[in-house]
């Protein structure tokens, strides 16, 4: 995952870094790290944000109807 990817994740689930942080249980620096290419993103966290997404998607199929 590049950091652009990790961005449009965040983006697309209407999420900011912050957010992440605190869904994935991590340091609130990791993800600055990743989008300044200090440390690579990890193969967990694109995973962990297709799930998210998923889980999102899946949601909008069960919600009622307004």
């Amino acid at each position: 995952m590049t950091p652009e990817e990790f961005e449009a994740a965040l983006k697309a689930l209407g999420w900011k870094q912050s957010d992440f942080c605190r869904m994935a249980d991590v340091d609130k620096n990791t993800p600055s790290r990743w989008m300044n290419g200090i440390t690579p993103i990890p193969g967990w966290a694109a995973r962990f944000l297709a799930m998210a997404q998923e889980i999102k998607r899946l949601s909008k199929l069960i919600e009622p109807p307004k």
